[in-house]
Parts: C-alpha cells; sequence; structure tokens
C-alpha cells in the first residue's frame, strides 16, 4: 500500500465508456488510478430508450463499476460528484473531499441541450441517464392509465399525444419503440382506449432523419416510421413547452402531456468555470494527442473534448470515438511515464447502426449501406456484444426475444423516479 501511494496518481473522472477504457488501458502501467462518478455503475446509454419504453430494466443496461475492476490491482474507485476542478492546483473537489493528482483524464460526458429554451427545461423530458429512462417510463405509462379514467376526448387525446424533438439516432429509436409499446402492447392493457386518439409526431429541424447517414437510408427510415403510424414534420422547430402544448417556431401548436428531448447534446457543465477554449457544443479543444494546451498532464475525451476528425469536421459524440479516445489517453500517459513520443488520435469509424423497431434497422459499415432486417440482425449482435457482463447480455437476449415473439414489455410498472 505504502508503495503505491509513491506512484504517480492517475484520477479519471467519469465511469462512461471513454474512461473505463483509460483505466482498462492503464492496468499494467507504474501508476495509482482513482476512477470517480456520481453512479457506481457504467451505464449503456445507448439502450437507454429501451428502459424508457419498458423493454429493459435498468440493472440489465448497467453494471457495477467495482465488479468492472475488481481484478485491476492499481485502481480505486471513488463514487461521488464532482463539483470542482483545479488546473492550477493539480486537485478535483468532490462532495467529500479533495483528489490530488498527477495526471488527469476528463471523460466527464454530456448533458441534455435544451438550447437555452427554459420551458422545455422545466417540462421537457431528456434522456441521458437512468433517472430520465425511469422518468419517461413512468410518465408514459402514468398518461395511459390517467386516458382511461378520462371522459373529456380533447384531454384524453392530449394525454395520448407523444411528442418526440429530434431526428437523430435517439429520436428515430425512440419514435419506433414508443409505437410499438402502445400498438402491439398497450392497446391489450387498456381495451377501453381507442387506438385513432394515440399520436406519435417525431419533429425535426432539419430537412431528413438521421443526418450522419445517407439520405436514402434517411428516407427508408422516414417511410418505416410512417408504416408504424408516426408523423415525421420536418423543419419543425420547438420554440416552447407548457406541460400540455408544445408550440413550434411557425406559430403552430400541438395539444401534448408528453415532450421527449433528443434534439442534442452539449458537453458537462464543470468544464465550463475552467476557462479553456471550448467549441459550440461546450467541449473543451484538445490537441491531437487528447491534450489540454497548457496542461500536458490533462486530458480530455469523448463527449467532453473537441477535436476535427480527418475531415475536417469535429468528431461526433458517439460511444466509439469515447472509447477509442479512453484507450490513446490512458496509452500517452503511460508513454509520458517512460519518457516516450505521444501518439495522435486518429478516428477509426467503425461504422453507424440505428434501429427503426422490429425487425427494421439502417446501417452504415465499412463504407457499405444496409437496412431492413439484416440491419437489425447486425444492430442486436452489436448491442449484445458491447453489454458489460455475462449476465446482462444472456438477460437482455431473452428479453428481446420474449418482446419479438410474444409482442410483450415485462417492464411496465410505475414505481419511483
Amino acid at each position: 500500500m505504502e508503495q503505491m501511494k509513491q506512484l504517480p496518481h492517475v484520477v479519471i473522472a467519469g465511469a462512461g465508456f471513454g474512461g473505463l477504457r483509460a483505466a482498462r488501458a492503464l492496468a499494467n502501467a507504474p501508476v495509482q488510478i482513482t476512477l470517480i462518478d456520481r453512479n457506481n455503475y457504467h451505464l449503456f446509454q445507448p439502450l437507454l430508450y429501451q428502459v424508457a419504453t419498458s423493454a429493459l430494466s435498468s440493472d440489465q443496461i448497467a453494471y457495477p463499476v467495482r465488479a468492472v475492476f475488481r481484478r485491476q490491482s492499481n485502481l480505486t474507485f471513488h463514487m461521488g460528484s464532482v463539483t470542482q476542478i483545479d488546473l492550477e492546483n493539480r486537485k478535483l473537489t468532490h462532495e467529500s473531499g479533495e483528489l490530488k493528482y498527477d495526471y488527469l483524464v476528463l471523460a466527464l460526458g454530456g448533458v441534455n441541450n435544451f438550447f437555452g429554451i427554459e420551458s422545455v427545461t422545466k417540462h421537457g423530458l431528456g434522456l441521458k441517464d437512468l433517472n430520465d429512462a425511469t422518468r419517461i417510463r413512468n410518465h408514459l405509462l402514468s398518461q395511459f392509465e390517467q386516458a382511461s379514467k378520462e371522459s373529456d376526448l380533447e384531454r384524453r387525446r392530449a394525454m395520448l399525444t407523444v411528442v418526440i424533438v429530434g431526428g437523430g439516432p435517439t429520436g428515430v429509436e425512440c419514435a419506433g419503440a414508443i409505437s410499438e409499446l402502445i400498438r402491439m402492447v398497450l392497446y391489450k392493457d387498456y381495451p377501453t382506449l381507442d387506438l385513432n386518439d394515440v399520436r406519435i409526431l417525431l419533429l425535426e429541424g432539419a430537412d431528413r432523419l438521421l443526418l450522419a447517414l445517407p439520405a436514402e437510408l434517411g428516407k427508408f427510415t422516414d417511410q418505416v416510421l410512417r408504416r408504424k403510424h408516426v408523423e415525421v414534420q420536418y423543419k419543425a422547430l420547438v420554440s416552447g413547452y407548457d406541460g400540455q402544448v408544445v408550440t413550434l417556431k411557425d406559430g403552430s401548436v400541438i395539444p401534448s402531456a408528453t415532450l421527449i428531448w433528443a434534439a442534442g447534446v452539449r458537453a458537462s457543465p464543470l468544464l465550463d468555470p475552467l476557462g479553456l477554449p471550448q467549441d459550440r457544443l461546450r467541449r473543451v479543444e484538445v490537441n491531437p494527442c487528447l491534450q489540454v494546451p497548457g496542461h500536458p498532464e490533462v486530458f480530455v475525451i469523448g463527449d467532453a473534448a473537441s477535436l476535427n476528425g480527418e475531415d475536417g469536421q469535429p468528431l461526433p459524440m458517439v460511444a466509439q470515438v469515447a472509447m477509442q479516445q479512453g484507450r490513446l489517453a490512458g496509452r500517452n500517459i503511460h508513454r509520458l511515464l517512460k519518457g516516450e513520443p505521444l501518439d495522435s488520435f486518429h478516428y477509426k469509424d467503425l461504422g453507424t447502426l440505428a434501429t427503426i423497431g422490429r425487425n427494421q434497422a439502417v446501417a452504415r459499415v465499412a463504407g457499405i449501406d444496409f437496412k431492413g432486417f439484416l440491419a437489425w440482425v447486425v444492430w442486436v449482435a452489436v448491442h449484445i456484444f458491447w453489454l458489460i457482463g455475462f449476465r446482462n447480455r444472456v438477460i437482455t437476449l431473452i428479453n428481446w426475444a420474449w418482446n419479438y415473439l410474444l409482442h410483450e414489455r415485462a417492464v411496465r410498472l410505475i414505481g419511483p423516479d
């Protein structure tokens, strides 16, 4: 233990995709690692929408951090919220004290970006963590419970109207999953409700869906969603939401008791007071080695980092960027310890996938576009592979098979948010 205290101290803030890979990359390095996160689990964020739509339970997409690193002797996990970062004095302040560091990896992730629309911030439902997903599930199910007792037609229709804002992968996946939840499952639970009163609207500010994918795949996604009774509206910009009515910038209104915000994310607000150069999404600008200019001992990765790819465009805020950057940050700290030159980051795009629901997905892998059932099978395989924990993989696969064969959603529970 005394020998560990004499080793260089690496603090990794954030146990997401990037933080975990950075810690693993330092497993054999002569360092003492402290991994800090406000939660005691690693969250598989790409499947949050499945918790929100009653397909999976929370414990199937989360895994205890301490279990992940049980065999890594040079790492200590600290559960706590970082409240302040002091680059000059090389320390992090958290709710129960301070952590001093020799090297720092900031893998703080992102938060919902409501673009300054205060009413949406107050009344809308974001989808960035388990609490968000549980809140959406509770809200959706509660609206159906209330609608089943509501005699006023207009109020009932508003309760059964779901507005999803943002036509990226999260918005598309939410829209498809909510439609299937309602039309394959909830209609059996609430036989007195008329499905004609149900509306699911997907609002996108651009002129097509899934801007990160080719236009043809966006068009296919639009067609599939419409077959699933999702109304897709383009050039639709939200200007306000009071909890009952969604207002668009063109002045039109949509009575709805549910607005799910999937229109964008920004980097963690913890980065804002640091006085470092940031991009429009508040990500810290880093050099090609992922270091903060002026602070070579500090690495920023994942959704917190702003770095251009080989095409000159900022790298996307997706899991595969965070994982690759996490591994490089760990290796570069090891190289600093050995006095070796650092490696630059080169992003390897492994492909983009988005599921639209049962049997339907779109994908672009290795420059090849495909869609429909084949893309859906690839989506299932990839997500099962990247889930942490054998138990989680098996149970998730069983749940998906159950849902697929029987048109059921097992986690239809209204509980505490």
